[in-house]
């Protein structure tokens, strides 16, 4: 089951203009993808592998969805 939640966050503009400029640069890919590409690889960097099972399996779970947002084709 693929449950997805919507978001508000404010980022500074100089990021923004670099999101735009990169999604100009590259029509195979959306916000939606690039801020959940982006979101899953900064939580793998940060939590790491856990050796608790209830973290191994967020890891996981955080794993496929970056590697789903860099890999998805192009619809």
């Amino acid at each position: 089951m693929n449950t997805t939640v919507s978001i508000l966050v404010e980022i500074p503009e100089d990021l923004h203009e670099s999101v735009v400029d990169f999604l100009e640069h590259r029509p195979d890919w959306e916000r939606d993808r690039l801020f959940s590409a982006a979101l899953s690889l900064f939580l793998l960097q940060q939590n790491g592998f856990g050796s608790v099972p209830e973290r191994s399996v967020n890891y996981r779970r955080t794993a496929r969805i970056y590697l789903d947002s860099l890999f998805k084709q192009a619809v």
